[in-house]
């Protein structure tokens, strides 16, 4: 694992703008658009190397189709923690699992004044018109699509120390209405739903307290409810506050606090239901539906928190290591009394991790059935995510991608224009190759999982997490 650690956890020497890539195979004359990946770009500053995989400095790539051609440009988000990192030679601001060295007198100091990082480095997404880098983190970071560079900054909430927020908006096409959950760690603190439509200023729809808040990376929503999965890991907000360690840090496993579903009335912001459910852990929903009386719920699965554990760096640098294996997993929530228990069934035997279906067409439709991700070969499970997986949910049955020494990205599915079935459609995943040292951009056709292209980019592409697909207008 040491040539893959170090390719896909190192430091990007190069800011690129290229016309076009070298192509091999075909890509769709249909294919216009832009594909904006996001993810690291460095995981050391000077001698210092940060600690997990969430950590590091945020970089954007992006590659804009056309005419059978694809050209590519990569460059940081200009913020502060980049800022600093530059002029200083050493991490300054505080991440994920990784926080600068600091003398007791800085400690103290940083309860007063912490140093949160502004590394939007997690995904991407429009938001009235506005395109955001996004982070765990309060400041979501702008960026012109044309050029990446930064322009702004935009926040749910005034007052950033204390608060985070997920990184997987949800947008209800209906209205265009745009809906993400931010945690307020206070003295007594909350879980707060906002609405981003129009003028794109936010607008609080629903929020519900809570005494230990848990680590929230996503969250449900279907035609009529929030659905808050609080998973057993959680907070006393007062060791957030003071900021005394890193921010997962602080967080627990209680597994006796089972993992209860909350919903929230769409329309009212009111407590709609508890749904109790054994412990179990996921970075990511899926989708949820609601069919007759029951709420079913779609996620990427694990029995315990133990992943976040073996994201760490200096695990992920053993090449003996395995990763824990998220499964698809479907929860059934009865609906009628507002109370019960909620059961699940494993929809296939197989790893998921950073999972997509088509989100466009089938957000809140029970009618979807195909979820892409990537995954663990089962005959080399040691190392990193080495395949591609499209999962049937109506069956349980896989089609795979993978090829010797590759390490495949989020798997974005882009459908064809005018397309009738679900799958009709391309899948784009930014691939670093270990044997050549370098990265290309996988095409894959969505219905057969066979290769269509693949676009070589001149260097390698950290592992990054997630990504969004804008059409041309």
């Amino acid at each position: 694992m040491s040539t893959v650690f170090d390719l896909g956890f190192g430091v990007t020497e190069r800011e690129l703008a290229l016309e076009a890539l070298p192509v091999r195979g075909r890509l769709p004359d249909w294919l216009r658009g832009t594909l904006v990946r996001n993810g690291p770009g460095a995981f050391r500053v000077g001698a210092q190397q940060y600690r997990h995989w969430f950590d590091g400095l945020a970089m954007l790539h992006k590659f804009s189709f056309g005419d059978g051609r694809v050209s590519y440009a990569n460059k940081f988000l200009e913020t502060r923690s980049y800022a600093a990192a530059q002029a200083n030679g050493r991490i300054s601001y505080s991440e994920f699992a990784t926080d600068p060295c600091r003398s007791l007198f800085g400690r103290v100091m940083a309860v007063f004044s912490p140093r949160i990082t502004d590394s939007a480095k997690v995904n991407v997404a429009r938001i009235a018109d506005r395109y955001l880098a996004l982070a765990e983190t309060p400041i979501q970071v702008e960026f012109d699509l044309e050029t990446l560079k930064t322009v702004g900054v935009f926040s749910y909430e005034a007052g950033p120390v204390g608060q985070m927020t997920t990184v997987h908006p949800h947008v209800d096409f209906a209205d265009d209405t745009v809906y993400n959950l931010v945690t307020r760690y206070q003295a007594r603190s909350h879980y707060r739903f906002y609405a981003v439509a129009g003028g794109g200023r936010p607008r609080r729809v629903a929020q519900m307290p809570v005494a230990e808040p848990a680590y929230l990376h996503s969250f449900g929503l279907s035609r009529n409810y929030f659905i808050l999965a609080e998973f057993p890991l959680v907070v006393n907000p007062l060791h957030l506050l003071l900021w005394l360690r890193p921010y997962i840090e602080n967080f627990k496993w209680k597994p006796e606090r089972g993992a209860p579903f909350h919903l929230l009335d769409r329309r009212t912001g009111a407590p709609a239901g508890r749904f109790e459910a054994d412990p179990y852990f996921a970075f990511h929903h899926i989708n949820a539906f609601e069919r007759g009386d029951e709420l079913i719920v779609d996620l990427c699965a694990y029995p315990d928190a133990g992943i976040v554990q073996s994201y760490y760096l200096n695990r992920l640098s053993d090449a003996r290591g395995e990763l824990p294996w998220g499964r698809l997993r479907r929860y059934r929530l009865p609906l009628k009394g507002r109370r019960g228990r909620a059961v699940f069934e494993t929809v296939a035997d197989v790893c998921l991790e950073l999972p997509r279906f088509d989100y466009e067409r089938f957000n809140m439709d029970g009618r979807y059935r195909y979820v892409y991700a990537v995954s663990v070969r089962p005959d080399q499970r040691q190392g990193f995510y080495n395949q591609l997986v499209k999962v049937d949910i109506e069956t349980g049955r896989a089609l795979t991608w993978h090829e010797n020494d590759c390490y495949p990205g989020e798997a974005v599915f882009v459908g064809a224009p005018g397309r009738t079935a679900e799958d009709d459609g391309v899948i784009l995943s930014v691939v670093l190759d270990a044997a050549r040292g370098t990265s290309f951009l996988l095409v894959l056709d969505a219905q057969s999982f066979a290769e269509r292209a693949r676009a070589e980019i001149p260097h390698a592409v950290l592992f990054g997490y997630h990504g969004e697909y804008f059409r041309r207008s």
